[in-house]
Order: structure tokens, then C-alpha cells, then sequence
């Protein structure tokens, strides 16, 4: 299993360094486009819930997406990193309700659900750093995402699992783990992929 780690660290370096050398206009024009491809998505337009997260840094950008769900009368949940990193849940209500949060992150300032929040969401965007050809999906090794995945199956709860990546970011195999999960789609500014189980 080390051997499995050292390459998810060698692989995570190589994809950070990449998005590294985008410029903000990079990112602002993939942001535009990942939000009309995302919005298009049966699996977000029959949505009434939907577990997102707000993009910092050289991320594949979220912010449009989430005020166009949220205009559409879409409920979306942001994530609040707790302590030990499992995350707890907040409700957007627009970019005017975020906080700066640790590790750089911005969280919604307003209530906050619990942990099982997440279990009412009919898709939930999840971020990453790469999918491979399985659907499998690369994060940043945080662990956060792992415990939500976790604790869908362990409820039988099947949301449409979504992750928005840069075209280059979908590779052919990633290295996994036993607890990894494989998603059901990747958005990329030039195409959405669905993979089957």
C-alpha cells in the first residue's frame, strides 16, 4: 500500500504543478465553460439538493455553477472542514454569505447541519485532482471526501457523483486504495464522460 501512496503523491505533484502554471485567465475562461457543461447534466438539472464546494486557488472553478444552481432554486450544501477533517455541512446563500476558513478555503457562514447533511443530496460535486478511465477518482489525499463517500454507502444513499476537472486532468489509470470510490461522471471544459459500474 506505500507503493500506492508514493505514486498518488508523485501523481498529485505532477497535476498540482500543472495547474501551477495556469494563468487566471486559464482558469476564469474553464470556470465559464465548466458551468454551462455542468448545468446542462441531467443529473444537476433534476436535482433539488445538491453537495458542492466552493473552488479556490487553480481549481477547476465552482462559483458560477453554484449561483446558477442556487437560482435555479437548487439547494446546495458547501462543506465546513471540521478539526479532524471530516466536514460538516452549511447552505449557500450566495457568495456575500462565505468565510474565509483554514487551509484557505471558504465555508458558508450560516447554520450548520451535521455531517449526514450530505445524505440528502441528489449529486454531489466532488474535487479532485484527477478521474481515470474506471471513473476512479484522484483527490488531495485529505481524506475529507473519502468519510462523505464512506458514509453514502453506509446509508445506501446513490447520489449522481460528479467531479469537474481540466481536460488534461483525465487520465488513462490512476493509483488507488481499497476505500477508494469511483464516481459516476467527469465535467471537463471540452466534455462530460459518465462511467459505468
Amino acid at each position: 500500500m506505500s507503493g500506492d501512496l508514493s505514486r498518488k503523491s508523485a501523481v498529485r505533484r505532477e497535476l498540482l504543478d500543472a495547474r501551477g502554471l495556469l494563468s487566471t485567465k486559464d482558469v476564469q475562461e474553464a470556470a465559464a465553460v465548466l458551468a454551462l457543461q455542468a448545468l446542462n447534466l441531467p443529473e444537476l438539472t433534476e436535482a433539488g439538493t445538491v453537495a458542492a464546494y466552493v473552488s479556490v486557488g487553480r481549481e477547476p472553478g465552482t462559483r458560477a455553477l453554484l449561483d446558477a444552481l442556487r437560482e435555479r432554486g437548487v439547494r446546495v450544501l458547501l462543506p465546513v472542514l471540521k478539526a479532524d477533517n471530516d466536514l460538516d455541512w452549511g447552505e449557500y446563500r450566495g457568495a456575500e454569505h462565505l468565510v474565509r476558513a483554514g487551509r484557505g478555503l471558504l465555508e458558508p457562514d450560516g447554520e450548520r447541519l451535521g455531517v449526514d447533511a450530505v445524505l440528502e443530496a441528489d449529486a454531489v460535486l466532488l474535487p479532485g485532482l484527477a478521474v481515470d478511465s474506471r471513473g476512479m477518482r484522484l483527490g488531495r489525499g485529505g481524506g475529507s471526501y473519502d468519510r462523505v463517500l464512506s458514509r453514502l454507502a453506509a446509508a445506501g444513499a446513490d447520489p449522481a457523483l460528479v467531479v469537474l476537472l481540466y481536460a488534461n486532468e483525465v487520465l488513462a489509470r490512476v493509483p488507488e486504495e481499497p476505500h477508494d470510490h469511483p464516481v459516476h461522471a467527469v465535467v471537463t471544459p471540452t466534455a462530460v464522460r459518465r462511467f459505468t459500474e
